[in-house]
């Protein structure tokens, strides 16, 4: 969520004419809350094409902020290759969340039955590494954050799930409403988060500060991050075809549904790709 934090501060958002407010709420509240107009925008771009899978709303995802998953399977120390998860278990962020499906595909790739040769079990929000770390769990899906804490702590990074996966992550949705009603508020925005996804690619030292300033992170560990990161940064804030149709694939399977839903009905890309060729043609730079 540093991308919109940051559009803010550098003066991107205001150059848009957009007085920027970010509100941190639970991505299905976000849902709720951009449905009913209360907001315009949300980070939960999974969840809004969900909502889209499950129940036909009428949202778009607009922007791609990385074009690689950031999630990652740790284990313990002594499991060092995929089929010694056989048997063991799982500490998830959902037994039905996008990650875990992810992790699945991941696990059939690698030779195992994923339907029966893992147990997943989801110990609660955040409890994750703490799991693992006290051996009640066997491995870890594991945001970057809680990746670093425990390689330090002498686990074994398993996959990368960007490795491993073609998806899209860290996306933003917004109402077909606002699409069509305000088209320029829309390019506005995007305009303004394409600026800031240049600038986090472009100045090491400024973005390193900026994860410091809203991730609340030692410099050490910003550093780390923006390392690590920084190649999965989308280009345009956009991903391809395939990256679309492997999303709505893995969504399918979250609702247990057999429809297939067509990527025109859940992306709308235009304003991105139309941001960043404008900025292009412009010769802007941070």
């Amino acid at each position: 969520m540093v991308i919109y934090p940051l559009a803010q501060q550098k003066g991107y958002m205001k150059e848009e004419g957009i007085d920027l407010k970010v509100i941190y709420i639970a991505p299905v509240t976000s849902i709720q809350a951009m449905l009913g107009g209360d907001v315009q925008f949300t980070g939960a771009g999974s969840s809004a094409l969900v909502s889209i899978a499950r129940a036909n709303a009428p949202l778009k995802v607009i922007v791609s902020t990385n074009d690689r998953v950031l999630q990652w399977l740790l284990t313990r120390p002594n499991i060092s290759d995929p089929k010694e998860l056989k048997g063991k278990r799982i500490a998830t962020t959902g037994v039905a969340s996008i990650a875990t499906f992810m992790l699945k595909q991941i696990l059939a790739k690698h030779g195992l039955d994923a339907g029966k040769d893992v147990i997943y079990l989801d110990p609660g929000t955040n409890n994750q590494l703490p799991a693992l770390l006290a051996g009640t769990m066997d491995a870890a899906v594991l945001s970057v954050e809680q990746r670093y804490v425990g390689l330090d702590k002498g686990m074994r990074e398993m996959f990368f799930f960007g490795n491993e996966v073609k998806n899209s992550w860290g996306t933003l949705g917004t109402t077909d409403k606002l699409i069509k009603e305000n088209p320029k508020l829309v390019s506005a925005y995007v305009r303004a988060t394409i600026k800031a996804l240049r600038y986090l690619r472009q100045d090491k030292e400024s973005a390193i500060a900026a994860l410091i300033k809203f991730s609340g992170v030692s410099r050490q560990q910003a550093s780390r991050l923006y390392d690590d990161l920084m190649p999965t940064f989308s280009r345009s804030g956009a991903v391809d075809e395939e990256a679309q149709r492997n999303d709505l694939n893995i969504v399918r399977q979250v609702v247990n549904s057999n429809d297939t839903v067509p990527t025109a009905k859940a992306y709308d890309f235009s304003f991105a790709l139309e941001a960043d060729q404008q900025l292009n043609r412009t010769g802007w730079s941070p």
